[in-house]
């Protein structure tokens, strides 16, 4: 009894409980937050780049079609609005190069500094720190996302609100879920190669041609279709634009396509931790976490 009492109340024998591991989420994800609000603009500013990315096609293709712009893109897609069909595609592309991105300089930042180590001497698991990094990665890339599909909207002169915008956000939210994976195996990658600028600049373009970015995906080879269809951010930008543009879908309809959407939500992020877990405890047996 004594043994037991001294284990539920104090001394470090106790494991954690729910509540200990949600502040620890809590706590990280507040310190990433006050971190970013010294950084006023940095929000608008990436912001905005979906916006730069969508305009260079869009002006490109008015200015090669001119007038019949719209009648050329609808034979290729199925819908006429190529604006708002590059303003959705670089606006979820820039919500999935933040969650990367954000999580991937997390890493190789507390390694630089020497902290990542140090978080293997508190009483809490590396994934309930890890979730408070993810989260307010999440949160980020949504607030970016919005404020560029608004400021979008009104530059290019689309409406967004059309269309299956409910079915849309279930897929937004649903395809997010797979991100908190590969954010861990980006994260994995980062820890091992001890590198982080040059891997961002190549991948991110990496991404954008296997998402469908600003062309639809039935213009790759069959091989890479393959390919772009096992990865969960192009399933998730596919039908997005397909539920508001009322085109065809990558899996051929909406309920295949989010079955897909709903397995991959429950694997990814379980191999994604996986995946870092085993990296995080190779590297930590031959040379350790702190060395860059």
């Amino acid at each position: 009894m004594a043994a037991a009492a001294v284990a539920n109340r104090g001394f470090g024998l106790a494991r954690p409980g729910w509540r200990a591991r949600l502040d620890v989420v809590r706590t990280v994800f507040i310190a990433r937050i006050h971190i970013i609000t010294r950084y006023k603009g940095a929000i608008f500013m990436e912001a905005l780049l979906p916006i730069v990315f969508a305009a260079m096609p869009v002006l490109l293709g008015t200015a090669v079609a001119g007038p019949r712009a719209g009648e050329v893109f609808f034979g290729r897609t199925g819908t006429a609005n190529f604006k708002l069909y590059m303003l959705l595609g670089a606006s979820t592309f820039t919500v999935v190069s933040l969650m990367l991105w954000l999580i991937g300089y997390w890493v190789r930042r507390e390694m630089e500094t020497g902290t990542l180590e140090s978080l293997y001497l508190a009483p809490a698991r590396k994934i309930w720190v890890l979730a408070g990094v993810t989260s307010y990665a999440f949160l980020r890339a949504m607030i970016a996302f919005v404020i560029a599909l608004g400021l979008g909207s009104l530059v290019f002169q689309v409406n967004p609100l059309q269309g299956g915008v409910g079915l849309a956000l279930v897929f937004l939210v649903i395809g997010l879920i797979p991100l908190w994976g590969l954010a861990f195996m980006f994260g994995a990658l980062i820890m091992k190669i001890k590198e982080a600028d040059s891997v961002i600049q190549v991948l991110q373009w990496v991404l954008a041609f296997l998402m469908g970015v600003f062309y639809p995906l039935a213009l790759l080879p069959p091989y890479l279709r393959l390919v772009a269809g096992a990865f969960p951010p192009t399933v998730m930008t596919d039908a997005v634009r397909a539920s508001i543009l009322g085109i065809g879908y990558f899996f051929g309809s909406p309920y295949l396509s989010l079955a897909v959407l709903f397995a991959m939500a429950l694997v990814v992020p379980l191999l994604g931790y996986e995946v870092f877990e085993a990296t995080e405890r190779r590297l930590r047996r031959k040379e350790g976490v702190g060395h860059y």
